[in-house]
């Protein structure tokens, strides 16, 4: 597609909008990075690649764009289609309930329940149901964190606490570097690489949240492009997709303090996983898009006095 034509025929946001929305559908390109469908995709990558608010549109549909504006978005545009990689690869950017964070193809792109429902909990005037009281917070976790966007925001919440975040990824580690420094959270949290609990050195925790690789074998086999960009082992979870939460539910009990707990995100394995583990009594939270994807488990309830 000639770009520079599409540069003179186009001069509102209106109406690059408009035209990533055909292209887009007509592309038939895959959602679920933040978005949702092509109108919702198209808004993120025009609004992020100008550095305005993403979720205000509409008071700057009928701006007129400058010329090297115009031929950033109408290049974006083409790169969205022509690659298949999610907007947030393309714009370097991928947010959080509003904060943002850098990302590249080194990460996943950051898309946690988790997340929802740290705000969800920590921004309830009437205190959490469910998680620590944040004040009280001295030492939390987060394992397989990726680009270190639950991380830093753990550290937002939790202003007394040290924070660790591990990843078995160098390329990761080098992305949540990117997002501590971003946020000045330096001096709070710590990232450290190897494998699930190994790097932590017997050290306990009054909270430890983990969105670890979940995917199933079969998903894995029909992912889309835009998915398939994204670093294969941020996704794959073994046979059933559960590998990676078997083994952190067996560990845990060995860092938990005794009044602290775990918040893992498993995906869609939960009939699975209490068929396995019927002892346990897990705590499943809701979000805007699940009931059952995330749990929460108590210190006490892994057995531990």
């Amino acid at each position: 597609m000639n770009t520079d034509l599409i540069t003179q025929e186009l001069v509102t946001l209106r109406d690059y909008w408009r035209y990533a929305i055909s292209r887009f559908n007509a592309a038939d390109l895959a959602y679920g990075h933040g978005t949702r469908n092509a109108g919702d995709d198209a808004a993120f990558l025009l609004l992020d690649s100008l550095d305005l608010p993403i979720d205000t549109l509409d008071p700057f549909l009928d701006a007129r764009l400058l010329p090297h504006e115009r031929k950033l978005l109408a290049e974006r545009i083409e790169t969205r289609v022509s690659t298949r990689k999610p907007s947030s690869y393309i714009t370097g950017h991928s947010y959080i309930q509003g904060v943002r964070f850098h990302v590249d193809e080194r990460v996943i792109v950051p898309r946690s329940h988790i997340g929802e429902i740290l705000f969800a909990e920590y921004t309830n005037p009437h205190g959490s149901n469910w998680l620590p009281d944040p004040m009280m917070v001295e030492r939390a976790v987060d394992i397989c964190t990726g680009s270190g966007c639950l991380a830093v925001i753990m550290a937002k919440f939790f202003p007394q606490a040290e924070v660790d975040a591990v990843d078995l990824s160098a390329d990761a580690l080098e992305v949540a570097r990117l997002n501590v420094a971003e946020h000045e959270v330096e001096g709070q949290v710590t990232l450290h690489q190897g494998d699930l609990f190994k790097p932590l050195d017997g050290r306990r925790y009054d909270l430890i949240i983990t969105n670890p690789p979940y995917v199933d074998h079969e998903a894995l086999a029909g992912y889309p492009p835009e998915y398939q960009a994204e670093p294969r082992m941020a996704h794959d979870g073994g046979e059933d997709g559960l590998d990676l939460v078997r083994e952190i539910l067996r560990e845990a009990p060995k860092y938990l303090t005794p009044e602290g707990g775990l918040l893992c995100e498993i995906g869609s394995g939960r009939e699975i996983l209490e068929e396995e583990f019927p002892h346990l009594e897990f705590t499943w939270l809701e979000t805007a898009e699940s009931q059952d994807a995330v749990f929460w488990i108590t210190a006490e309830q892994l057995g531990i006095e």
